[in-house]
């Protein structure tokens, strides 16, 4: 543990400018006026400007487009909806307590309900895959305040994430207060992740709008191709969304873009609560994280400490990088544009019992399956 956070500290103040004797202990040095809300621009930049509100932004187009991955259509999608052929193709992954992947597990074990009527799976293939990236970190005044707690546990959370990624992984760094902005689009580039990460200093506004942060992204990203997730450093609190819960959470469901969430600020919460603080606000944005990784087949992580973080990151990049891709096509071919409930079960097939899985010591093993809670149907075309 201790090793990991001291790891941390020197990684920190290396990126953020804290000098070349890399004494971690004096912290980052504020440099001029530099903040996430108002960056300084360069006079030669031909860069858009990534100031505008979320609903000016334009699409990202893939990094993972079908001339490049050739005819591999199914290829690491969570969830796709053909019209054309009308089959339903969804990603899912199987793990262990641990949050590692169960290997090996035959077609016939799989079973899935959509509005709870069983289904034929007629798609089958185990897929490891790059992934794409949006790290979506909440970087406002109100918890991230220079030098605070919240401010070192979001930096400590994120550049720990970066360091996970692997070469032929794309990212995208997007922080929020007030506006969200994009610090880099998608890239595998280092260099670029690195100055987008050196630009997290001195928050600006102390709003965070969460809701507006996290659907805008998952708006910009439904269209990209291949294993793709958004990965948000939060402490789920919402200030000022323009867009409420509900909307968010409907918008979510039917982006097709997985949400693994890492809420930050637990301990000091808790400390807090000993004090006698009321922290109902904390409780019901931890539910809502909740609630919004389970509805989008991705996972929620609550760590207390920052030895625990490493975990956390581990899981994520095991539940995205090894997935069973299953299709069928739907018994209800109706276009009515609903939305329509996915179930995934492991089944023995022939008792029709659930599946029990073993350790090599012949004991039974817990695992979760994680795929998204389902899709929305098409319209009639016109």
């Amino acid at each position: 543990m201790k090793t990991w956070i001291a790891a941390s500290a020197v990684t920190l103040a290396l990126a953020l400018g804290a000098g070349t004797d890399c004494r971690a202990q004096e912290g980052p040095q504020q440099q001029g006026s530099d903040t996430v809300a108002r960056p300084r621009k360069k006079a030669d930049s031909a860069a858009p400007d990534n100031s505008a509100q979320p609903s000016d932004l334009p699409k990202i187009p893939s990094k993972l487009s079908q001339k490049a991955r050739g005819n591999d259509e199914a290829a690491g999608a969570d969830v796709s909806f053909k019209a054309d052929t009308s089959v339903v193709t969804i990603g899912v992954s199987v793990l262990d307590n641990n949050g590692n992947p169960i290997p090996n597990i035959p077609k016939g074990n799989f079973r899935i309900l959509e509005d709870n009527t069983p289904q034929t799976v007629t798609q089958y293939s185990v897929e490891q895959a790059p992934m794409t990236v949006a790290l979506v970190i909440e970087f406002s005044n109100r918890y991230q305040s220079y030098w605070s707690q919240g401010w070192y546990e979001t930096l400590a959370a994120s550049y720990g994430f970066t360091q996970t990624l692997r070469p032929d992984d794309y990212i995208a760094i997007i922080a929020y207060d007030l506006r969200t902005e994009i610090l880099a689009d998608f890239t595998n580039d280092k260099s670029k992740i690195q100055e987008a990460m050196q630009r997290l200093r001195i928050p600006g506004f102390s709003e965070s709008n969460m809701f507006d942060a996290i659907t805008d992204t998952a708006d910009r990203m439904s269209k990209i191709e291949g294993r793709k997730a958004i990965v948000l450093i939060t402490s789920g609190i919402d200030t000022f969304s323009k867009l409420t819960y509900d909307k968010t959470r409907k918008a979510l469901q039917e982006s097709d873009v997985p949400v693994y969430a890492i809420g930050i600020l637990q301990l000091t919460r808790q400390m807090a609560e000993a004090r006698g603080a009321n922290l109902i606000d904390f409780l019901q944005g931890d539910n809502e994280l909740r609630t919004f990784a389970k509805e989008t087949g991705g996972q929620a992580f609550f760590p207390r400490f920052m030895a625990e973080m490493p975990n956390a990151f581990y899981k994520i990049n095991q539940a995205l990088r090894t997935q069973y891709s299953l299709g069928y096509t739907p018994t209800n071919q109706a276009k009515d544009g609903k939305f329509r409930k996915i179930t995934v079960q492991l089944i023995n097939p022939a008792t029709n019992e659930p599946l029990r899985v073993t350790d090599q010591k012949g004991k039974p093993v817990k695992y979760q399956i994680v795929a998204k809670a389902g899709y929305k149907a098409p319209l009639p075309v016109q």
